[in-house]
């Protein structure tokens, strides 16, 4: 089975604003209630899962993308390449079948949330000097910074206390979404149907 064999069909097009939509929703409404949480990947990895990595890729960076511009937030501009990471890091999971049981979600979640890890980190140094724009993580970070601890550290744990529950939270969500929709539905995604292009 190939990881990264993607089709571009009319389950897939129809999928692809749908999950930018759950993304979205869940980023603004962990906004606007200034949740320790980024809520903003549920949909990259139900389309990362159903779809495969490139199609949580495509969800994933959109959706950052379309926030960003729609709402003048520039931090989230940047973190397209998390986002993109983590729909890759979902989908690869779930084609290796790491989705098919509770425990293994759990372990697809610590893949994922480590994945926006490392890419994050990275980023809150060089462009915010080591925050993340997130309330809670933010206080983690601050705290870090009051105990002497070198910036990339502290940016570290702030992205881990983030981060991993969040993903955790995520792939538990959409575990059961999963489990939830109808085997004729999800068999519309199936990898090892034949690939169709828009070309």
């Amino acid at each position: 089975m190939k990881l990264f064999k993607t089709k571009f069909d009319a389950a897939v097009i129809v999928l692809i604003p749908a999950c930018i939509g759950i993304n979205y929703l869940g980023k603004l409404f962990a906004q606007l209630l200034k949740l320790p949480l980024w809520l903003d990947s549920i949909g990259t990895c139900i389309g990362g899962c159903l779809g495969g990595p490139v199609i949580g890729a495509i969800c994933g960076a959109a959706n950052n993308l379309i926030y960003g511009f729609t709402t003048g937030d520039s931090i989230t501009l940047v973190y397209a390449l998390t986002s993109l990471g983590i729909g890759v890091a979902a989908g690869i999971m779930a084609r290796l079948g790491f989705m098919q049981s509770f425990p293994k979600a759990i372990l697809t979640a610590c893949v994922a949330g480590l994945t926006a890890v490392v890419i994050s980190t990275p980023l809150n140094i060089i462009f915010w000097g080591g925050t993340t724009g997130n309330v809670w993580g933010d206080a983690v970070f601050a705290a870090t910074q009051a105990a002497g601890m070198p910036v990339a550290l502290g940016s570290l744990i702030d992205e881990v206390v983030v981060d991993v529950p969040d993903k955790l939270i995520t792939l538990i969500v959409v575990f059961f979404i999963l489990k939830g929709l109808p085997k004729k539905l999800t068999a519309l995604y199936e990898a090892d149907a034949a690939v169709e292009r828009l070309d």
